[in-house]
């Protein structure tokens, strides 16, 4: 069975090896965007410093230097499985233990997220990434979601805690698992989340989360809550990755 899955007791049959020429940087911030990859190469003096590769294509690696520290940035893949990947992959361009995730959430509590960044305190494990890296459990606690909300309230960000649900099948949220989900006090729901945190943990990295809410399923019927070409208010909002930075700034200052 899946959950039967983690193994700490024997090695890996494939191993990656840290960089020993890595940029050192302050923090790594990823977007899902490739609106807001556009922006930053666009708007920050980025360096490109390396790539990671898939079969589908490559994503580049860069680097920024803003008020005074260096961040590295790249643009992740949808999904656990693909976005874990890049986590662990970092390591051979860049050197940081500290992740900055981010992205857009559908929102599974209008009253409590409406309008509001949602900071989730645990993941349910409805994917299979997690399971590898950490032992079975439905929950997966997300450990530094008191640092992101003091973040947000010293910049004056409006913002809600609660649980997220991370799946593997956006297609099969149906009403029954997302009344269970919400009675559980699940606030969003995502693909990449508890993965993240689970490998990050098992690779002793310190994981920054934040979700922004997008299509609204707390309503009679699913709704994108955007119109056509709409960006801002979207995932593809460029001023959630200002939010991101301000999170980069705020974990790094307090080294």
């Amino acid at each position: 069975m899946i959950t039967d899955s983690f193994d700490n007791r024997t090695p890996a049959k494939i191993n990656l090896t840290a960089n020993p020429d890595a940029v050192r940087v302050d923090a790594v911030i990823f977007t899902f965007s490739h609106v807001i990859e556009e922006y930053v190469v666009s708007n920050f003096a980025c360096e490109k410093v390396g790539a990671l590769y898939m079969a589908h294509g490559s994503t580049n690696v860069y680097c920024f230097e803003y008020n005074g520290r260096k961040y590295g940035f790249y643009r992740t893949w949808v999904g656990a499985p693909a976005c874990a990947a890049t986590v662990e992959e970092i390591c051979t361009v860049l050197k940081t233990d500290r992740i900055i995730h981010f992205g857009g959430a559908g929102c599974l509590n209008k009253e409590i997220a409406r309008g509001k960044v949602m900071i989730p305190t645990a993941a349910y494990r409805d994917e299979g990434t997690s399971y590898h890296y950490a032992p079975a459990s439905d929950y997966i606690t997300v450990k530094n979601a008191d640092v992101v909300a003091a973040c947000m309230a010293a910049n004056k960000i409006p913002y809600a805690m609660g649980k997220t649900w991370t799946t593997d099948a956006f297609y099969r949220e149906t009403v029954g698992n997302f009344e269970k989900r919400k009675a559980d006090g699940c606030i969003s729901v995502e693909m990449e989340g508890s993965a993240v945190q689970a490998v990050c943990d098992f690779r002793h990295l310190d994981v920054y989360m934040f979700f922004t809410s997008g299509d609204l399923l707390d309503a009679p019927e699913w709704t994108q809550r955007r119109k056509e070409g709409q960006v801002k208010g979207t995932q593809h909002d460029t001023g959630h990755f200002d939010i991101a930075l301000a999170l980069a700034e705020f974990v790094s200052a307090g080294k």
